[in-house]
């Protein structure tokens, strides 16, 4: 039985860390100018499912019993993320944990502070997948193969890579193509790549393309995918604002898990998918904890892949 302790809680690219400079808040949040006690924090996310819980929270006033006026904006991911939190364009943002790690990696002074989301035991929201008469039958049979992944070296190839090996494949034939996912499904039909990674994966879906590895759950059944991270700064100077920030993040994430139908009404007001792609989307596990057996597990497999130069710190990243 694996053991689990349970805690509160995308590559940086060197052209992305060159806009890691000054802050333009040095207040980790901006006092309402009503004088009214309102805090104003800028959230940076990506608009995809992943997310329902903070948009659920800021829809249903969580953020606003705890003084936070919250403006939620869109990234393309973790790289774009970390120096947004680093420079002050965002008080917190959403970003996988191999993204906190290679940001830590770099020597930049980053804190998940909340869990963001989960995946489901069995299956996903995420999968690889191949054309419905492809030859790969298996993980392993990605060896050799082009795969596409949203960034590169990140948690994508880190866990496609770990599911191979343990399939008896050689992960260090695989190539990965970076591809955003709109452009992931489009890729595989056309042959740009024998395999892609998309996100969200659904089950109309499997009339076109098979399943060859729901590689979040596959890699590990409890991964927790990614968080809310804000800077070392802001964690140090304004305890107060994490705190209120964790403690309407935490609510909105037990919230999201109990009402899983307003968690696919409010992913309708900020994405593009239809309402029957919801209706045939397995959600991800929404919860405040992080499994911590299963991080470790995550960073070990990054040293071992490259993706960091060494094991993570996990005390250092994690509250």
């Amino acid at each position: 039985m694996r053991k689990t302790a349970f805690i509160s809680l995308a590559v940086v690219s060197a052209l992305a860390l060159s806009a890691c400079g000054g802050s333009s808040d040095d207040s980790g949040g901006s006092a309402d100018a009503s004088g009214g006690g309102t805090t104003k924090i800028t959230v940076g996310v990506l608009p995809v499912p992943d997310t329902a819980a903070l948009y659920l929270g800021v829809d249903k006033g969580f953020f606003s019993d705890e003084g936070l006026d919250v403006t939620v904006q869109s990234t393309t991911g973790g790289a774009v993320a970390v120096p947004g939190v680093v420079s002050g364009d965002y008080d917190f943002a959403f970003g996988n944990y191999v993204s906190g790690m290679v940001a830590r990696d770099k020597g930049i002074d980053i804190k998940y502070v909340t869990n963001a989301t989960t995946t489901p035991a069995t299956g996903g929201f995420q999968a690889v997948v191949v054309p419905k008469d492809s030859p790969i039958q298996s993980p392993a049979d990605l060896a050799g193969k082009t795969v596409s992944v949203n960034n590169l070296s990140n948690i994508n190839d880190t866990t496609i890579r770990g599911v191979i090996d343990a399939d008896g494949g050689d992960s260090s034939k695989v190539k990965f193509l970076e591809l955003a996912f709109p452009d992931a499904v489009a890729a595989v039909e056309g042959g740009k790549v024998d395999a892609a990674t998309v996100n969200p994966w659904t089950s109309d879906m499997e009339s076109k393309f098979r399943v060859i590895t729901y590689n979040f759950s596959d890699f590990d059944p409890d991964l927790d995918i990614a968080g809310f991270f804000t800077s070392g700064k802001t964690v140090s100077e304004k305890p107060e604002l994490v705190k209120e920030f964790q403690t309407a993040m935490n609510k909105s994430l037990q919230y999201a898990q109990d009402n899983p139908d307003e968690v696919r009404r409010i992913i309708l007001t900020y994405t593009k998918l239809s309402q029957d792609t919801l209706a045939n989307l397995t959600l991800p596990v929404f919860r405040p904890d992080v499994n911590r057996d299963a991080l470790t597990k995550l960073g070990a497999s990054a040293k071992e892949y490259g993706t960091v130069a060494k094991a993570p710190d996990l005390d250092a990243l994690l509250p």
